[in-house]
């Protein structure tokens, strides 16, 4: 009996190993999402302590604000299927 519940447990492992060495997706979505997403954070940040008045106009601040969604939205998104 130990020797038919052994090869149930190496079979299952081995499943499993296998399903997960598929599943495996690249991290390099991510660090490329989230890197440049901190980059642009870092130079918005620098460009809005040197310019008290950053942005000037409505339009380039709805412009800064649709940029830093998007940037949040792929860097979620890339979390999301390195993930998965």
């Amino acid at each position: 009996m130990s020797l038919t519940m052994s090869t149930i447990l190496a079979a299952a492992e081995h499943g499993a190993a296998a399903a997960a060495e598929e599943e495996h997706h690249d991290n390099t979505p991510f660090f490329v999402a989230g890197s440049v997403l901190a980059a642009f954070a870092v130079v918005i940040s620098i460009v809005g302590f040197k310019k008290p008045d950053f942005p000037a106009t409505a339009a380039a601040a709805r412009g800064v604000m649709t940029a830093s969604v998007v940037l949040v939205l792929l860097a979620s998104a890339s979390i999301v299927y390195v993930s998965a």
